[in-house]
């Protein structure tokens, strides 16, 4: 079972403000893009297990025409506030990485 890394073309975050982290998975290839949103394994979910975040609390998009998922969720703690270790937002898509995806 391939991990999400090994399939995806491109998986980045980034701040949507202050308070929200934005996260983009996206694919070069229909084909591939169409099997793992059958597999569901990419959904609101995920994001709850892997961020501790509340699922009321995502904004989730499948975006059918970019070929990508799109998650908007809350930091866990405020960009450059006392304990954030990465102001940018930039690194929170690591975890996403490691997802196994059934195809």
């Amino acid at each position: 079972m391939p991990k999400l890394k090994d399939i995806v073309a491109v998986c980045k975050s980034k701040n949507a403000g202050p308070f929200e982290l934005t996260i983009d998975a996206v694919f070069s290839d229909l084909e591939t893009f169409e099997k793992v949103k059958a597999t569901g394994v990419i959904c609101p979910q995920l994001f709850v297990e892997l961020y501790g975040v509340k699922e009321e609390d995502i904004l989730f998009t499948v975006y059918d025409a970019g070929l990508a998922f799109k998650a908007t969720l809350p930091r866990l703690v405020s960009a450059g506030d006392l304990g954030d270790t990465d102001v940018y937002g930039a690194q929170q898509h690591a975890p996403l990485l490691e997802v196994d995806v059934p195809i």
